[in-house]
C-alpha cells in the first residue's frame, strides 16, 4: 500500500481496490482486550495448586468461578504464562487383532479394579499402596497404605469396603501373588464375587486402574516426599478425597466422580443416563482355582 501511494498518484481507495483489500481492513487497528488479568491470575493460582493439570481441566475450574471464556483464548494465555505440562513420550503398542471386547460396566459396583503402587519414604523404606477403583463411576474407593500388604490384608480391606458400599459383582486384578493367592480366592468364593484376571504381562487390559494409578503417581507421589507412614497415609487420603470430590473427569463430561455417582443415585429407575465412553477392546480371562479343597470349589 505504501509503495503504491509513493510511486503512483492514486488514492487510498483506489490502491485498496487494486490490491483487493477492503478499505475497512486498511484502517482497522487492533484493540487488545483489557480483561486478561483476572484470567491470567486465576490460571497461575490454580496451576500452582494443580501442577500436573493441563489447560482443559484448569478451564473447568475457571468456569466454576464464573471466568468462562473461549477455550482458544484460555489456551493462548496458558501458553503465554508458561504453564504447559511436559508429557513423557511412550512407546506405541500394537493392538491385538481378533480380541473380543470385554463387557463394559453398566452400573456402580459391577466391577472393581485392584492394583498395587510402589513408592518410598524419605528414609528409603519401601511403601506399598493398594488402590481400589469402581470402573463405572470412576471413583477411587480406597487406598490401603503400608510398608507391606499381604493377601489377607487385601481381603480385609475388601471386607471393609463391602460394608460401606455393598458387594461388587466382580473384581479385576493382575496375576500377582497377593491376588492369585488362597486368601483372595477364599474371599471371592465365600461372597460369591467373580474374580477375573488379566492376561499376564498385559496391564493395558486393566486400563481403568492403570489410568488412576498414573494420576496418583503424577499428581501426588511424585510431588510429595513422605516423612513417615502416618504422613503418607494422611497425604494420600487427602488426594483420594480431592480426586473424588474436586477433580473433573473428562470421560464423565467434566463431572467429578462423586457428582456422577450422585447423578446416578438421583435418576429414576429406567431413566437414560449419560454413561462414560466405553473402553477399548480388551480381553480378560477367568482364573480357575487350583486348590483341591472341596470347600473352595465353584
Amino acid at each position: 500500500m505504501d509503495y503504491l501511494k509513493a510511486g503512483y498518484p492514486v488514492s487510498r481507495t483506489r490502491a485498496c481496490g487494486l490490491l483487493r483489500l477492503a478499505v475497512s481492513s486498511y484502517y482497522y487497528q487492533c484493540h487488545g482486550r483489557g480483561d486478561e488479568l483476572p484470567v491470567r491470575s486465576a490460571l497461575r493460582r490454580h496451576a500452582a495448586l494443580r501442577r500436573r493439570w493441563g489447560y482443559r481441566r484448569l478451564l473447568v475450574l475457571l468456569r466454576r468461578e464464573g471466568l468462562g471464556d473461549n477455550h482458544k483464548r484460555v489456551y493462548r494465555l496458558y501458553r503465554a504464562e508458561g504453564l504447559q505440562v511436559r508429557q513423557r513420550r511412550r512407546r506405541k503398542q500394537r493392538l491385538a487383532r481378533g480380541v473380543e471386547p470385554a463387557h463394559a460396566p453398566q452400573r456402580p459396583n459391577e466391577r472393581w479394579s485392584l492394583d498395587f503402587v510402589h513408592d518410598r519414604l524419605a528414609s528409603g523404606r519401601s511403601l506399598r499402596l493398594l488402590t481400589v477403583h469402581d470402573d463405572y463411576t470412576r471413583e477411587c474407593l480406597w487406598i490401603e497404605v503400608d510398608t507391606s500388604l499381604s493377601g489377607p490384608r487385601v481381603a480385609r480391606a475388601l471386607d471393609y469396603l463391602t460394608e460401606l458400599r455393598g458387594r461388587p459383582a466382580s473384581v479385576l486384578t493382575d496375576n500377582g501373588p497377593e491376588f492369585a493367592g488362597l486368601a483372595l480366592e477364599r474371599w471371592a468364593h465365600d461372597r460369591q464375587v467373580q474374580h477375573r484376571f488379566i492376561t499376564p504381562g498385559k496391564p493395558s487390559q486393566n486400563g481403568y486402574i492403570e489410568s488412576f494409578n498414573g494420576k496418583l503417581r503424577d499428581e501426588c507421589l511424585n510431588e510429595t516426599e513422605f516423612l513417615n507412614l502416618s504422613h503418607a497415609r494422611t497425604i494420600i487420603e487427602a488426594f483420594r478425597e480431592d480426586y473424588n470430590e474436586n477433580r473433573p473427569h473428562s470421560s464423565l463430561g467434566d463431572l467429578t466422580p462423586s457428582e456422577f455417582a450422585a447423578k446416578i443415585a438421583r435418576a429414576p429407575m429406567g431413566a437414560p443416563l449419560d454413561r462414560p465412553n466405553p473402553p477399548l477392546a480388551v480381553e480378560t480371562i477367568v482364573r480357575k482355582p487350583t486348590s483341591t479343597n472341596p470347600a473352595l470349589s465353584f
